[in-house]
């Protein structure tokens, strides 16, 4: 199918969160004719807009990264230019060693440049063991290695532990031993194939960005939070002859006669040229086990983690907060949390939404941990609370809380997701006129989201180049400086 011909096909999306909506977005612009069908009530998927007190917050991502193009141009081309807001401050804490500590700069997801750069987060014995990363013989990493095993080797423990676990928990609630390097930091896999040390790695890494000479604030807001994003795309769809049909679980994929596609949706049946599966994938592998056993099989093997977020709503006059966007949490102090964003500090229109009031909120829950996640409410709301306590002090009653459980939220790229993408793509390929993208594949964050979208669309006008780019370089997720 060439994008020049798209304007008689039918394209049916599955799923409407920020992938299948960019996806229908991309389609029509192309011509297409669109229908999304979505399970739940609403569009947006783990963008979620709300309230608390009468404040407009956000209730899943907070942020989008904005050194990539996708999510900020996206914006732009639905009417959001006008409310894309920097963070108020990126002045982020790490809470660690039982006291909160200016979150150091010059490393790559935690993994530093020189030792000096992690000086007052780490003990004089860490910063001693980065030190021998220069003598060490070289450490391959072959097709693939996990982040924390490869940077432990070379850097000692205390730099996976104390910092390079909390970014990457921020981003995948995950386990740095687990996650691969190849898939959540590219960029170091890449250098690491080609140094004998890792600290040099890193600083070539460093002058490389220097030299590109990026400015900017590295990651973007929406007034009114991040979750009015795929509200936006969403009105523009429609604006543009999409129809998006939620409450509209789709039960059966079949290819039909003519290379077209039957999609039945509870008593609805629909017949695509086309089909994009932008759901999550266990819902993607029941989708396609019928026609793609091998490729359903492989989205099956895909884990998650759930987590929820607790936001708290204080009198500003009763709290006394550290300065800063907010702080992380190394998991090895034992503590509840893993970060908190200080969110009346970070946004500035949550602090002119109610001057009087303070917003923040903490995230609980990592791979693994499913105790936690089973107390109730009221539970999560007193442990963040003894934590926040015992972290900066706040000791005040808040006037309001609300909980907000993502259960399975976040995929897991353990070693070896890399090698998984691409099988489960190359059984796809043999279906023309079907493609899959979202979370699950190339990167968790808003801009590889919309990236993966943009590639399935490529992918049915016949054009493979996206999906193989970003098969061969996901798109790295950062943590936008504590509780994204």
């Amino acid at each position: 199918m060439s994008a020049r011909g798209t304007s008689s096909r039918h394209v049916v999306v599955v799923g409407a969160g920020v992938a299948g909506l960019a996806a229908a977005h991309r389609l029509l612009v192309s011509g297409a004719r669109v229908t999304v069908l979505e399970a739940s009530g609403r569009v947006g998927g783990k963008l979620l807009p709300g309230e608390i007190a009468g404040v407009r917050v956000d209730l899943g991502a907070e942020s989008m990264l904005a050194r990539r193009p996708e999510a900020v141009a996206l914006a732009r081309e639905v009417g959001l230019a006008d409310r894309l807001q920097p963070p108020a401050t990126a002045s982020a804490s790490i809470w660690t060693r039982g006291a909160l500590r200016p979150m150091p700069k010059g490393h790559v997801m935690g993994v530093p440049g020189t030792a000096a750069a992690l000086a007052g987060v780490l003990s004089d014995e860490g910063l001693a063991r980065i030190e021998r990363d220069a003598d060490l013989s070289r450490t391959e990493v072959g097709d693939d290695v996990a982040v924390g095993a490869y940077v432990a080797a070379r850097l000692g423990r205390e730099v996976v532990d104390r910092l390079v676990e909390p970014l990457l928990g921020g981003v995948y609630a995950g386990d740095a031993y687990r996650i691969s390097l190849r898939s959540a930091v590219p960029q170091l896999y890449q250098a690491a194939k080609t140094h004998d040390s890792l600290t040099e790695a890193v600083r070539e890494i460093q002058a490389r960005a220097a030299a590109g000479g990026q400015t900017g604030p590295v990651f973007m807001g929406i007034e009114g939070g991040v979750g009015s994003l795929p509200l936006a795309v969403a009105e523009s769809v429609r604006a543009r002859g999409g129809e998006i049909v939620t409450g509209a679980p789709v039960t059966e994929l079949r290819r039909a006669d003519g290379g077209t596609w039957r999609v039945v949706a509870q008593d609805r049946e629909l017949h695509a040229d086309a089909v994009i599966v932008a759901v999550p994938a266990p819902a993607a592998a029941a989708l396609l086990r019928a026609e793609a056993p091998a490729a359903a099989a492989e989205l099956a093997a895909v884990e998650y983690a759930s987590m929820a977020l607790v936001t708290l709503a204080y009198r500003r006059a009763e709290t006394a907060l550290p300065e800063g966007s907010g702080f992380l949490v190394p998991p090895v102090d034992g503590h509840t949390i893993k970060a908190s964003t200080f969110a009346s500090h970070k946004w500035g229109w949550i602090a002119d939404d109610d001057p009087g009031l303070l917003v923040l909120r903490t995230s609980v829950g990592r791979y693994g941990e499913t105790e936690i996640l089973r107390r109730d409410d009221a539970d999560l709301v007193d442990l963040s609370r003894h934590d926040l306590r015992e972290a900066t002090g706040l000791a005040a009653e808040p006037v309001a809380t609300r909980v907000t459980r993502w259960t399975d939220g976040l995929p897991q790229y353990p070693v070896g997701h890399h090698a998984r993408v691409a099988r489960v793509r190359g059984h796809v390929a043999a279906l023309p006129g079907l493609a899959l993208c979202g979370a699950h594949l190339d990167g968790v964050g808003i801009p590889a989201c919309i990236a993966s979208a943009y590639a399935a669309v490529d992918q049915i006008h016949g054009d493979l180049a996206a999906v193989q780019e970003l098969t061969a370089h996901p798109v790295q997720s950062l943590h936008g400086g504590a509780g994204e």
